[in-house]
C-alpha cells in the first residue's frame, strides 16, 4: 500500500469554504488520506457545516479517514502544530481551509519526492484570486531574501519542524528557512496545482502588487509585511 498522507486543515471563522475544499481533497488521485481538521475557536457556523458533511468523513470515503479536533483560539500556527501531533502520515500537508486543489496535486508532489530522494517537501505555484504567484526552483539565496513558497507543500513528516507560535505572520517563511538551517530542502513543481478562494478572506496571507511597498507612503498592511519581515530577518540571521 502506499504511504499515508496526512492533511493537516486549520480552520478559523472560514465555514464558508470547507465544503469546497473537502471537496476537493476528496476529489484527489492519491490514497490513502488522513484529514486531520483543527477548529482553532471559530466562532461562525463551523458545526453546522461539519454536521453537514460529517456522514462520508466520518466513514471516512474509500482510503480516507478523518478527525476534527477542537481547541480554543490560539492562532493558525499552534493549530497546525496540534494537528502534526496527531498526523499518522509518512507525508504531511498544512492545507489551509480556503484551499481548492487539482485533483493531481497531492500525487505530483509525491511523484517529485519520489524522483528527489533528498528534497525535504514538494511545492508549486498556485493562484490567489486572479493573480498566479508563479513561484520559482528553489534556490537558496533567493530563500534568505524573501518567501516564494506557500504553505501547502508536501513535507516529508521525518524532516518537519514545529511552527513558530510567536510569529503573526511569514510563518511559512519561517519554516522553510528553519528546515533550511538543518540543510532540508525543496523541490519544485512547475505548474498551478491549486488556489485560495479570497472571497471574505482575512490573514496573513492578503496579497497587495508589489508596486505598493515602494511608494513613499506606506498604508497599514506594507507596514506590518515590513515589521514581520525584519523579525523573520533577524531571527535566520543570528
Amino acid at each position: 500500500m502506499p504511504p499515508l498522507i496526512s492533511i493537516i486543515i486549520p480552520v478559523y471563522n472560514h465555514a464558508h469554504t470547507l465544503e469546497r475544499c473537502f471537496d476537493s481533497i476528496f476529489k484527489q488521485t492519491y490514497r490513502p488520506l488522513e484529514i486531520i481538521i483543527v477548529d482553532d475557536g471559530s466562532n461562525d457556523n463551523f458545526e453546522e457545516v461539519i454536521s453537514r458533511l460529517t456522514p462520508p468523513y466520518e466513514g471516512g470515503g474509500e482510503g480516507v479517514v478523518c478527525k476534527v479536533i477542537r481547541q480554543q483560539n490560539s492562532g493558525a500556527s499552534a493549530a497546525r502544530n496540534r494537528g502534526f501531533k496527531e498526523a499518522q502520515g509518512e507525508y504531511v500537508i498544512f492545507w489551509d481551509a480556503d484551499t481548492v486543489a487539482r485533483p493531481e496535486m497531492l500525487e505530483r508532489f509525491k511523484r517529485q519526492l519520489d524522483e528527489h530522494p533528498e528534497a525535504s517537501y514538494a511545492y508549486s505555484q498556485f493562484k490567489f484570486g486572479w493573480k498566479t504567484m508563479r513561484s520559482q526552483r528553489f534556490k537558496i539565496e533567493d530563500l534568505r531574501l524573501y518567501n516564494y513558497i506557500d504553505t501547502t507543500s508536501l513535507i516529508r513528516r521525518k524532516d518537519s519542524v514545529p511552527f513558530d507560535e510567536s510569529l503573526k505572520r511569514f510563518q511559512d517563511w519561517d519554516l522553510w528557512l528553519t528546515m533550511l538551517r538543518q540543510n532540508k530542502t525543496g523541490i519544485f513543481v512547475p505548474e498551478v496545482l491549486f488556489r485560495k478562494i479570497v472571497s471574505g478572506r482575512k490573514g496573513i496571507s492578503s496579497w497587495l502588487p508589489s508596486f505598493f511597498y515602494k511608494l513613499p507612503w506606506k498604508n497599514r498592511q506594507v507596514k506590518e509585511y515590513e515589521t514581520a519581515r525584519t523579525i523573520v530577518l533577524r531571527k535566520h540571521l543570528k
